[in-house]
């Protein structure tokens, strides 16, 4: 189906690949994909293809052309919803079906290198030679696999936010993000000094009373930390100020601030983002819920927020996980994880690959970010604090044609 809206022109296409490539003749599922172009601008124009964070997030959905504005002038851009997210095959409550075991096996294969392995089929079904790709943070993780498995389908990359420590186990993970969230929590209390009596209020409160959510939810004060995650975009310190600031009216909470929490913090399209979380770091070894058994002391403090840390309560507590909670456990047990990047290869790699790296990024930490961007053959990297981990989605107008040219200039 192809449509037209304020600047661009989409086409839609679905694509049947193996749940599991090992098994071609085996089940299939969907994957769905939208092509996006400039009406003003004709020919074959060479693919670019968007890789989005996550896990578990579709691409964007367009209302224009946004920050592919600079792109769109030389390229089409193919904006992929991952396996298992959008509309491809979701993972959702509705969907999680069978026994734990199967569940658990059944979510084994929505991976960085299945994804890998569906686009080496679309590209192919398309009849693209090679393509250039553009990663946002998890999607830098799926093009450091890319590189490791099928760089000879490749042009170019770009990483916006993504480099992932290659050898990074869960554990060293969350130990640096406490870090780093704990350095975004204590920076916004300085900035809002009222915004901490207004937390401690709320979780006085919320451990005193049941406060349900409109779902059905009790919001704890486990549930209410979890706001703490926006600390890691440009504007998220102010977008939690002003929810702290109306959150009360009288001695209730406002429905206002209810439906917020619950909108954010319930994975409600999203389960798939808490339940592969950890095992997009597992490489040979159980995860055994990293972020729980790394969890510093001064995390039980009511007013500490929390960040991208996933934890089993949330499997108990959030109606949209709740059905995933066996087969989570089953997958934190797993000590048989395939490696997802090649480091020989990496380092032999051809492909022109440019990155931004923020230096003050909560999610992705900047050193294990500088450690890669070491070992990968043919990389160039900016570092810069001008933005958070959200950088390409406010500033795409400086972020990408600086990208777009560190891939074709001499260095």
């Amino acid at each position: 189906m192809k449509v037209t809206m304020p600047g661009l022109t989409v086409a839609d296409h679905v694509f049947t690949v193996p749940l599991d490539h090992a098994d071609p003749g085996g089940r299939t599922i969907e994957v769905f994909a939208r092509e996006v172009r400039d009406p003003a601008v004709r020919g074959d124009l060479p693919w670019a293809l968007y890789l989005e964070g996550g896990p578990g997030h579709p691409s964007p959905r367009l209302t224009g052309p946004g920050r592919w504005r600079h792109l769109l002038k030389t390229h089409r851009v193919l904006l992929l919803d991952q396996r298992g997210t959008g509309r491809s095959t979701p993972i959702t409550a509705a969907t999680a079906t069978g026994s734990d075991a199967e569940l658990a096996a059944y979510l084994r294969h929505f991976r960085a290198d299945a994804i890998v392995a569906d686009c080496e089929l679309i590209r192919k079904a398309l009849g693209v030679r090679t393509w250039e790709t553009w990663g946002q943070s998890y999607g830098g993780f799926v093009t450091l696999t890319y590189l490791s498995q099928a760089p000879e389908g490749l042009k170019a990359c770009h990483i916006t936010g993504g480099l992932p420590g290659l050898d990074a186990t869960a554990d060293d993970v969350y130990i640096r993000t406490y870090d780093r969230v704990r350095a975004k929590v204590r920076r916004h209390y300085h900035r809002y000094p009222g915004d901490e009596a207004t937390a401690t209020r709320i979780a006085e409160h919320l451990a005193a009373e049941e406060v349900p959510l409109p779902d059905g939810d009790r919001l704890t004060v486990e549930r209410f930390r979890m706001l703490g995650q926006k600390l890691g975009t440009g504007d998220g310190s102010e977008r939690l100020h002003w929810q702290l600031e109306e959150a009360w009216r009288g001695d209730r909470l406002t429905d206002a601030f209810r439906y917020a929490v619950m909108a954010e913090t319930g994975f409600i399209d999203t389960p798939g983002y808490a339940v592969l979380h950890e095992p997009t770091y597992a490489q040979g070894a159980a995860t055994r819920w990293a972020a729980q058994r790394v969890r510093p002391a001064d995390f039980d403090t009511p007013t500490m927020l929390t960040g991208e840390m996933i934890y089993p309560w949330m499997f108990d507590d959030i109606h949209a996980l709740r059905p995933f909670k066996g087969a989570a456990e089953l997958l934190a047990a797993v000590a048989d994880w395939p490696p997802l990047y090649d480091p020989d290869r990496l380092a032999a790699n051809e492909v022109p690959v440019a990155a931004v790296v923020y230096h003050d990024d909560m999610y992705v930490d900047a050193a294990l970010s500088l450690e890669t961007a070491g070992r990968v053959g043919n990389l160039r990297v900016w570092v810069t604090n001008e933005w958070e981990h959200d950088g390409v989605r406010v500033a795409a107008d400086r972020i990408v044609p600086r990208l777009m040219r560190m891939v074709t200039d001499p260095p």
